[in-house]
């Protein structure tokens, strides 16, 4: 989570890094618009509850339309289900997935029974029973397929067998099951318990009861996914089945028969409540694809800069030392030759030697040629005036799937948000990016409680934009610090050194600096400074 107000991110249980949305932590946005849709429910709830029990009259249409619709919704979020089980395996989408198969297939059937739909009695079952044995199977079946997925969600990937076989599986299973449950809610209804009177519609006490029984199903389903809530997926899927109980409060409440003002509203909760995860999972798609494409777009640019830069060093490398070594090698044969002369020649020796020391200290100017060959660089940047916190931002947006997987608490305090610098925005943007990754890098030896990354502007007395980068990591041992931004040097283990002295470089270019502003055991803190556009 990006915000102000830092907060622990928290994974799912195996390590692997969430890549789909329904197993990635939910963060406060997330919190706070789904406290939102349940605020809303309550107010239309509580406005409601005066008129549920009149009849504006039937309207057979209703169902049709409604139902079709819940139907399509829930089997269309099964299947974006499915598919981000086969981008990440993990047991309990299984059981989501076929949780929304149930509540979409009974949806569909309770419409084909339902009296006055598509038929005047109905196009199959009894015109009484066989819709509310549906009804029954619908939010049995569901219900209890959130509770599996809650119980299941922490234990990662336990099937042995590949993701098509358990895909495959679960839809057989799933759909034997509701053709077994659809033939005895049709066929049986005579040997099943009575939910209508024949001929009035009205309730039977044992409706009453049933609804009870479901609404404590809903109730102890929601409670356990909300002491075991980590997801997007397990927040939506509370709201869910928040928005389920008004269909069992109503007919507790009132009694209700159906067409009346509350059964109306109920089945408008329902419609919310089919609709509800799909429009999460859509919209947290897009926006991930949109991160990925952005993160594609750095990650093709950063490996051209590597490549760029790794092109220049060694031609600056190679266009430096040819020459000393070649003077060197020359210079030790000749001195071999004076020396093996009779007599040797022991003073044309040794000149030669202070030749070769001469060329030798020529090849350790090589990193200051390589670093100067940089600024000369035919590379023309696309210089613009550019907020330095709109930067940070981008950069933060990029790093979001990394610094969750990484359990890095974020804190940012900007204070310049009206004030412009004049750089080339990706240039600048790639090296906020070094920065970052360097400071994640530098916490990941430490304690997941202690990593905490702080981002802060402000303008000096100089009339410059600091930004200055925060971390809590191991910092920089002291003899490396006056080297750090040297080209070539580096205290990684795999590091090639020129990150940090490109970076710099970049930042000269406009007349700023990079510094190290102070390191210590407590983590380092690093300061880009650029002059700020008149």
């Amino acid at each position: 989570m990006l915000n102000d107000d830092p907060r622990q991110f928290v994974l799912t249980a195996d390590r692997d890094p969430p890549m789909v949305v329904a197993l990635m932590p939910y963060t406060a946005p997330h919190r706070a618009v789904a406290v939102g849709v349940v605020v809303v429910l309550l107010a239309v709830s509580a406005l409601i509850l005066p008129f549920v029990s009149r009849q504006p009259g039937r309207i057979d249409s209703f169902i049709p339309v409604v139902q079709t619709v819940m139907s399509a919704a829930d089997l269309i979020t099964a299947t974006l289900l499915f598919a981000q089980y086969a981008v990440q395996p993990h047991s309990a989408l299984l059981a989501v997935a076929g949780g929304y198969i149930f509540a979409g297939s009974f949806a569909f059937l309770q419409t084909l029974s339902f009296p006055g739909s598509y038929a005047p009695n109905g196009l199959i079952g009894d015109v009484y029973n066989t819709p509310a044995w549906f009804f029954v199977l619908w939010y049995t079946t569901f219900p209890l397929s959130i509770l599996a997925y809650a119980l299941m969600k922490d234990r990662g990937k336990t099937s042995r067998l590949s993701t098509k076989a358990s895909i495959a599986i679960t839809l057989a299973w799933v759909f034997g099951t509701i053709a077994l449950l659809s033939f005895l809610a049709i066929k049986e209804t005579k040997h099943l318990p009575q939910f209508f009177t024949t001929g009035l519609m009205l309730q039977t006490p044992l409706s009453n009861q049933f609804n009870i029984g479901l609404s404590l199903l809903g109730c102890l389903v929601l409670l356990v996914l909300f002491v075991r809530r980590r997801t997007v997926l397990d927040l939506w899927l509370m709201v869910t089945l928040f928005a389920a109980l008004p269909n069992f409060l109503v007919a507790i409440y009132a009694g209700s028969t159906r067409f009346s003002v509350g059964w109306y509203t109920a089945r408008g909760f329902a419609l919310i409540a089919s609709c509800l995860l799909l429009a999460v999972l859509v919209t947290e798609m897009t926006v991930l694809y949109s991160r990925l494409a952005s993160a594609l777009v750095m990650q093709r640019r950063e490996r051209a800069n590597r490549i760029d830069s790794i092109d220049a060093a060694t031609a600056a490398i190679a266009h430096e030392i040819r020459s000393p070594l070649g003077a060197i090698t020359l210079d030790a044969d000749t001195a071999q030759q004076q020396l093996a002369a009779q007599p040797p020649k022991v003073d044309e020796a040794r000149a030669i030697l202070k030749d070769i020391g001469v060329a030798s200290l020529r090849v350790n100017e090589t990193i200051a040629s390589v670093r100067a060959l940089f600024k000369d660089a035919a590379y023309q940047p696309a210089v613009a005036l550019i907020s330095i916190e709109d930067i940070a931002r981008q950069v933060l947006r990029l790093l979001q799937h990394e610094l969750q997987f990484n359990e890095v608490l974020v804190a940012t305090e900007f204070r310049t948000e009206a004030t412009f610098v004049r750089a080339d925005p990706r240039q600048l943007q790639q090296v906020v990016l070094n920065l970052l990754k360097n400071a994640i890098e530098a916490m990941v030896s430490i304690p997941p409680s202690s990593r905490r990354l702080t981002i802060e502007t402000r303008i000096d007395q100089s009339s410059f934009v600091q930004l200055s980068v925060q971390d809590t990591g191991i910092g920089v041992p002291p003899p490396e610090q006056k080297r750090i931004f040297e080209p070539f040097h580096t205290t990684k283990p795999a590091g090639m050194g020129l990150g940090l002295a490109i970076c710099s470089t970049i930042i000269e270019r406009y007349e700023g600096r990079l510094f190290l502003s102070k390191s210590g055991p407590q983590g380092s803190t690093f300061v880009i400074s650029l002059p700020v556009a008149r």
